[in-house]
């Protein structure tokens, strides 16, 4: 056995089991037996080994993304940008990021709204006015995958509402 290959008494190593993994930590003994060095945290979707994890990621605030159209907001883009983070903090949302739709540039105008969505794993999305998608209407299907929900007027488009009434069969007081 050489120098080398002998154990160095001050060195302590500890092997900490998480699920998914193990965690080796070595010290040179000069700190308290309590003393853990680093905090771990594992955030996201994806394993240390690069694969997909099938657990359920739960998360101290709902996570929302802001969009808007820089042909819509014009030179009022930093306020409803402002606005867009403001509504989230008193939502209590964690706010992820801005998607920011330029139409020069010929993109579908929801495709990046979608795709940072479903990587964020999402759940609302905040946007200054109804007239920031096509037509000045929140689409259904953006409905289907988020809340939507706007600045002025302050309304959410939930994804899970009970129908109208009026969709509803008509009910009759004699029971017949």
């Amino acid at each position: 056995m050489t120098e080398q290959d002998e154990p160095d008494p001050g060195r302590r190593t500890r092997l900490i089991q998480f699920p998914g993994g193990v965690l080796e930590l070595q010290s040179y003994g000069d700190e308290a037996d309590d003393y853990c060095g680093f905090y771990l945290e594992i955030n996201g979707h994806k394993a240390l080994d690069g694969h997909q994890d099938q657990g359920t990621v739960m998360r101290w605030k709902p996570t929302c993304l802001g969009y808007l159209r820089t042909d819509v907001s014009g030179v009022a883009q930093l306020w409803d940008q402002s606005q867009i983070r403001k509504l989230a903090t008193r939502l209590g949302y964690d706010f992820a990021d801005m998607v920011v739709f330029d139409p020069k540039f010929g993109r579908p105008p929801l495709a990046r709204l979608r795709a940072q969505a479903t990587r964020l794993d999402a759940e609302a999305v905040i946007v200054p006015s109804p007239e920031h998608f096509e037509g000045g209407e929140v689409p259904g299907t953006l409905v289907q995958q988020l809340d939507v929900i706007t600045v002025n007027p302050e309304e959410t488009y939930a994804r899970r509402v009970m129908p109208p009434l009026r969709d509803l069969p008509p009910a009759r007081a004699d029971g017949a």
